[in-house]
Formats: C-alpha cells, structure tokens, sequence
C-alpha cells in the first residue's frame, strides 16, 4: 500500500461524531476491518453521555416489514449475544412476545410471522395460554394470542457500547469526551477536520453519529439531515408483589401491548413501561440543553426531559387493564426520552455528494445499531453495505421532502403510527396534496382514488370507470385486507387497456437528461447494456456497482449525438451519476419540468397517429425508438415503450404544456371509448407481463442474472461497471420466479414467504391479481431448481396458499401484442 493518508496501514484518518451506541459500534466496526486511525468525538462524560443510548429500555425485535431492518437487528443479536463487560452480557436473550387484543391484531400478528418466516427469524403465534405462560401478571381474559420470538429480547445499551469502546481502543480507536463540535471544515468539497472547543481534529472522513443532534451537526457542514427528535414517555412502576424476590434484571419476554400503544420489560421487582399513546411532542434539536446545563433544569440528561403526569394518565389505565398486579403499585419515576424519527422510519445513512468525506449514520435506533454501523463501516472501507440499504439511503427524500415543516410533521405522524396496524398501500395523511401532476384536476374531475408516494398524488383508480364494472362478470371476492386502497374498477381498467386504449400519467417516474461530448461514454460504462446506437433508439439497461449488484434499472433514450434521456427511479440514480460525471457531463434531474402520459392499449396507434404529420405505424415507428414530433400543438418526445404488455408510447411534454397534451389525447380518444386507468392496473398488467420493479422485486443484493436481467448485459461490449464480478460469477443458486396462485379467488400482496416442500424457501416481492390471467400472480426470490410446474406453498395470514412455479412471460410470450 501507498503511503497516501487514505491507504496507509492504519488507514484514513475518520473522526466520528457522537460516542452513544451506534458511534461505538461504528468504532469497532471500522478497527475490526483494519482503519484504526478512529478519533470519537462526545460532548457528554463517557461512559454514559447523555444521549438516546443513555436512557434507552434496549428492547430488541427483530422482525419487521423491512428486510434490511431485520438484517441489522439480526447482527445486533448476535453482535451483542457474545459481548460481555467483567463478565456481564452486553444482551439478555429472554424472547420478546407481541400481544393482541382485537381481532385485528392477532389477524396482524400472523401477518408478522409471516415476515418473520420470510427474514428467517424465529418465531410463532400462540395462544392465550401460552401467553399466560410466558408472562403470568397477564390478564388472560383481554388476550386473544401472541407472536413469540424467543431469540428476541434486551440490549444493555450501555454496556454494549462500552464493549465496543474497549476493543476499537484496543485496535488503536480513541474515544475524547467532553468535546463539543463548533464546526466542520472542508476544502474543495472534502470534508478535512471537526473543530471542537478543545481544538480541531483533521480528518479525511466525518461520520456523523449524532443521534438526535444529527441536525445540528449537519447544518455545521451544509448538509440538512431530515430526522425529527420527540420524546417518548417511559416509567417505572414501584417494586411489585408477584415480583418479589427476583434477583435477575429480566427473565420474561419483552412484551408489547400494541392495541394500545405500551410496552413493557422486567427491571428485577419492577417493570419498566414505555408509552407511545400520548400527543407527539417534537423537541428542537438546536434547543436541547447541554449536559450540565441540562442537569441545572431539573433533567438527568439532555435526552431526559421531565415526565408530564398529565400524558401518562390514559396509558397508566391501560396498563392496569392488561396487568391485574399493577392496581396495587404506583408508578416510581419517570421521564420523557428524546429519539430520532424520520418521515419514513427508516434511519439516515450514507456520504453526502455535496461534501465527500462526510457521512450520515442518524435515526438509528439501539435495535438495528450494530447492523447500521456494520453496513456504513462496509460502505466506507469495501465502497458497499453487504445488505441492501436503499430503503436508508440519505439520498432517497425528494426536495419536497427535506423541508423542516415536511420533517416535522411526518416525522411526528411516525411516532404516532409505531405500533399502528398499516397496510402497505397506506399512505401518510398529511401534507396532502403536495406533488400533483399538470393532469391532476381532470384526474379529479374523473373521480381518481390517489395514494401518494414520494410525495406525488397517484391515481390508483377512477370513479368515471365504475360502469365498466358491470361488464367483467363476478369477480372473486376479496378478504378485507387485500379490499382496502383495492377496487374493482381496477379490473375494468386493466381490460380496457387490453381490448381497447387508455391514459396513464406517469410523471412521478424520475427523469434525467444527460448531455455533453462524454455522455454516450459516460453512460455506457456506467450502464450494462450496448448504448451506443444511432439517435432515436431506446434502450433498456441496468446500473450496476461493482459487485454486480442492480442498482436500478434505467431507460435510456438517445435523442441526439449528446442528449439522452434516462428515465430512473430514485434520487439516488441521480446521485450517483454526478458523483461519476466527468467534466464534459452534465447531467440534471428534470422531472419537475416535464410530465408524461403512457398511451397504452390495441387502439393507441389509432389514437395517436391522426395528430401528428410523422409515421407512427410499425415500420415507421419501431418499438423501443424515440421521436421527437408534435401532436396537435403540443411539442412531444414520443418513445415506443410498454410497461403493461400492450402497443403503445409514452408521450413527454413540458410541464406548462401537460394539461393541453391530454385534452388532446382524451378528445381524439372519445371516439374510441379511450379511458384514464390508475396504477393499480398498471401493476396487474406489468406482472402479467413479467416486468421487474427496482427496490420491490431486485435490489443491488441480486445480480441481472438471478433477477433474469441478463438480456440487459452486454458482456461483450467494453468495460462497464460490474463486468469484471459478473465474470466471476458462477451459475445462480436462486431467481426471480413467476409463481400463480392454484385458486382463482386468492390473492397475496407481497413479502410474504414461500414453502417448498413444507420448508420457507424464499418470499414473495410483488404480487397482483393478474384480470387477463384470471390468478393471483406473484413474484418471489426461490431456489433456481425449481422447475415450472413445481407446487409451493405461499403463507398469507397464516394460512397455506397453494401456488405453482410459472414460466414467464406468462401473458403474450410472443410479444405479438407489443410489436403490432
């Protein structure tokens, strides 16, 4: 190795900033893999200084609808399982148990354990009994069952940390308290040191590990961390007679009471009870105190504030409901503990493109702190996470989502859905509307049903269609979970594209434009598939990182010699082209500006081509070709492209100009029974069809190959990003795999596992009623040896659905339809 700073022995020099759980983790994380030039930077005394960590209960459960939280709660486990401080483990494995008052709930648990089976976790639904038997204080007669995990339970938050701190400072770590950070200082868009009031420290990286002082620390370095502090009542009751004697600080479960937003954990004769049932209560990150100056207002910390009695009174009632022995206690102290919350949930990670060098690992709670620091210690040292972190990325918030109103109001709206029952369709209340498409008053007028996603207003369905409905015979029926944010004009839709035509608005999909003498190069080393083709051709292809991993898939359309349009999926598509542009490269995000209609059906050529003096028959107009032309007055970049199986284009437009292009296209439509269709349809259709969702169904953990991409690598073009792992690949032990349900009135909706021969083998990523197939149809990560025709199993609130492994494409396989 080099002498260089950044590849001596020891490696960089990396100042993190904050000494709570994840900072020390991250610490020991990044000595273990060889950089052991770690300064770590605490305002507070160590051991204990005062931040979430300090006060954290430390329960630990695992399962969650997110995959990548469940990986890093899973290492948390077993990280902290075989860590130890003079003897005393850093982790009490006592289980965790989940309680279910209403049928609802329990109806949610199973759903949880489905998740479970489909992350590999252990756990299951008991009864009542079993409940009782678990945990004895219960009163039985309010419960109606329980998801047990019995590898769940306690992280000692602090003793975790200070085991870390020890083996990182072994390895050559420091760890400084009492050193406030007043400033980051950079040169030339690198971070090079953190200023304290004890002296500055340089650096080639800063990881900001902050907690709930992310954001001021972030505004030290330019770079706006979107994470919303509130506190969180916890109590603890007086010693309890049914506990007397307990020597042990826990050996019951963890239990949580969701209906009503408790929970609770043993600390030896006493229970401690956390509480998320009261009003959000947001606290300024620029206003919390101090250390000593918290001490001098009456809080123990600066992540404790006072206990408000008035909050806690309902919840008191509740628990007292639940656990009999509680009337004869009261509750002995209290506070309101500050955390990180985030509009998503999720928590903050990565290096910002603004400023290299300097890194987010914020909204991390104890539970995924050792998997969090695990993947941003991988990113730094190896240049990737070894699990999929899209859904943390600090890149994936939109504009409209960074502002400090927008933070704070979704980030309280997270607190208040903790334990909440939510589908995945849900979307959040508020602020609403706040991206709408230049169509969006005629979708109104039409009666659209909209969900929002990344802040856009989404048709799902339109009220108009309801009469088409009467024309499909009965449909089967629908259980009450799959029938929420469902309709079966969803139905109508989807055969309306098949037989006839219809409008989609797909402008919430993310577009680039990419220009400049480099771009074709650029892009083609970049991207896995063969760019470079004459202006007007159209090409699918994917983003790979260097492992072979998709990083998304994009649509690439040459529109001149130095001008391409790339339809992407994520911010962080965009970044990380700029992080890779070179100098005669540019490249700017211009979705806001333009807006997109999908003209898609039998009688889209017929819709279309009166408007426009330019041949858009086949011949003419060849699938996967772009042109730019008019229809009527409005200025268009037309590419013959379907995500729903069917002829058709999608038709871009400036913005200002959006409204006009589809009363254009809705009045030369009249005559041919034209609708609008929503994206539920859409997503019945591109199913049917076999096409793959980027972040759903494949994520940088899956190679083209394994995804059934390989149509998308060219490996006989030159060198591109990933070739050279995708050489070393060997055969796929798993793939993609179009599964149909056997009964036609059954459905999934995804994340569900999957059993083959009685044993869970993968789960299911998307799912949909497939209209034209007449089955559900599903698509799910599985061995790659199982051949069409194999029965497998797929677990949906814990009943066996019966399903079978399909060859794809399982509608129109001649692509006669498309090509027409």
């Amino acid at each position: 190795m080099s002498s260089t700073p950044e590849t001596r022995s020891q490696g960089p020099r990396v100042v993190v900033i904050g000494a709570g759980i994840v900072g020390c983790s991250l610490a020991d994380e990044l000595t273990a893999r060889g950089w052991t030039d770690v300064t770590v930077l605490e305002q507070g005394p160590l051991p204990a200084p005062g931040g979430s960590t300090s006060h954290a209960p430390g329960l630990v459960f695992r399962t969650s609808p997110s995959k990548t939280l469940t990986e890093f709660a899973r290492y948390t486990v077993e990280k902290f399982g075989a860590l130890e401080v003079d003897g005393v483990p850093c982790f009490l494995q006592v289980g965790g148990l989940e309680l279910a008052t209403t049928p609802e709930r329990l109806a949610d648990l199973h759903r949880r354990a489905g998740h479970a089976a489909s992350w590999g976790i252990r756990g299951e639904v008991v009864s009542t009994a079993r409940c009782k038997e678990l945990w004895p204080l219960l009163d039985e007669s309010v419960v109606l069952g329980g998801f047990h995990t019995p590898d769940d339970g306690l992280a000692r938050a602090l003793l975790a940390a200070r085991a870390q701190m020890d083996r990182a400072t072994a390895r050559g770590a420091r760890f400084l308290d009492r050193h406030t950070v007043t400033g980051i200082e950079q040169r030339g868009g690198r971070v090079t040191a953190v200023v304290t009031d004890r002296g500055a420290f340089p650096a080639d990286h800063v990881v900001s590990a902050a907690g709930f002082w992310g954001p001021v620390i972030g505004r030290m370095a330019g770079i706006d961390v979107p994470l919303q502090p509130l506190a969180h009542q916890y109590a603890r009751t007086g010693p309890l007679p049914g506990l007397r004697g307990a020597t042990a600080e826990a050996t019951r479960p963890i239990l949580r009471f969701q209906d009503r937003d408790l929970y609770f954990r043993e600390h030896g004769d006493r229970i401690g009870i956390g509480s998320y049932a009261h009003r959000p209560m947001p606290v300024d990150p620029f206003a919390v105190p101090a250390y000593d100056e918290a001490r001098g207002r009456n809080m123990e910390m600066p992540s404790s504030y006072p206990f408000t009695a008035e909050d806690w009174a309902p919840s008191w009632e509740d628990c007292r409901r639940l656990l009999p022995a509680l009337r004869e206690s009261a509750i002995e102290s209290g506070f309101n503990g500050v955390f990180s919350f985030t509009p998503d949930g999720m928590p903050v990670l990565g290096e910002a493109r603004r400023l290299r060098g300097f890194w987010l690992a914020e909204a991390v709670w104890v539970t995924h702190s050792a998997g969090a620091a695990k993947a941003v210690a991988e990113w730094m040292v190896d240049g990737r996470p070894s699990v999929d972190v899209h859904e943390c990325d600090l890149t994936r918030f939109e504009e409209a989502q960074r502002s400090p109103s927008y933070v704070r109001e979704r980030g309280s709206q997270q607190f208040v859905e903790v334990y909440d029952v939510l589908h995945p369709l849900q979307p959040m209340e508020r602020p609403r509307p706040l991206r709408v498409s230049p169509f969006y008053a005629r979708q109104q007028q039409l009666g659209a049903f909209f969900l929002e996603g990344t802040g856009w207003e989404r048709p799902h369905w339109y009220e108009a269609n309801a009469p088409l409905v009467d024309a499909l015979g009965d449909l089967p029926e629908r259980d009450a979970w799959s029938a929420r944010y469902w309709s079966p004009i969803a139905a109508a839709e989807a055969r309306a594209t098949r037989e006839k035509v219809a409008l989609y608005d797909m402008t919430p999909l993310r577009r680039l434009e990419v220009t400049g003498p480099g771009a074709l190069a650029f892009l083609d080393r970049m991207t896995s598939n063969n760019l470079r083709k004459k202006p007007g051709a159209v090409t699918y292809t994917l983003l790979l990182d260097e492992t072979g991993g998709i990083r998304s898939d994009l649509t690439v359309a040459r529109l001149a010699a130095d001008r391409f349009q790339v339809g992407a999926n994520s911010p962080a598509d965009l970044d990380r082209l700029l992080r890779h542009a070179p100098d005669d490269v540019q490249v700017r995000d211009i979705t806001s500006g333009t807006c997109c209609i999908g003209v898609w059906g039998p009688l889209a050529r017929a819709l279309v081509q009166p408007l426009t003096g330019d041949d858009f028959s086949h011949e003419g107009f060849g699938y996967f070709r772009a042109k730019q032309t008019y229809l009527g007055h409005v200025p268009v970049t037309a590419m013959r492209l379907s995500y729903v199986g069917e002829l058709g284009w999608e038709l871009y437009t400036t913005a200002d100009l959006g409204l006009r292009l589809w009363d254009t296209l809705w009045e030369a439509g009249r005559e041919l029974g034209v609708i609008a269709a929503g994206r539920s349809a859409f997503t019945s259709l591109r199913l049917e069809k076999g096409y793959r969702a980027w972040g759903t169904d494949m994520t940088d953990e899956h190679t083209p190959f394994e995804a059934g991409l390989g149509f998308a690598v060219r490996m006989d073009k030159e060198d591109f990003v990933g070739r050279a792992a995708l050489q070393r690949a060997g055969e796929p032990s798993r793939r993609l795999t179009p599964l149909l349900l056997d009964d036609p009135a059954a459905v999934v909706l995804g994340k569900e596992p999957v059993y083959a021969d009685g044993a869970p083998a993968g789960y299911v990523t998307s799912a949909s009623y497939g209209y034209t197939l007449g089955r559900c149809v599903a698509y799910a990560w599985l061995p790659a040896g199982l051949a069409a025709g194999t029965g497998v199993h797929i677990e949906y609130f814990g009943e066996k659905v019966p399903a079978t492994v399909a060859d794809e494409p399982l509608f129109d396989p001649e692509m006669s339809r498309i090509r027409r």
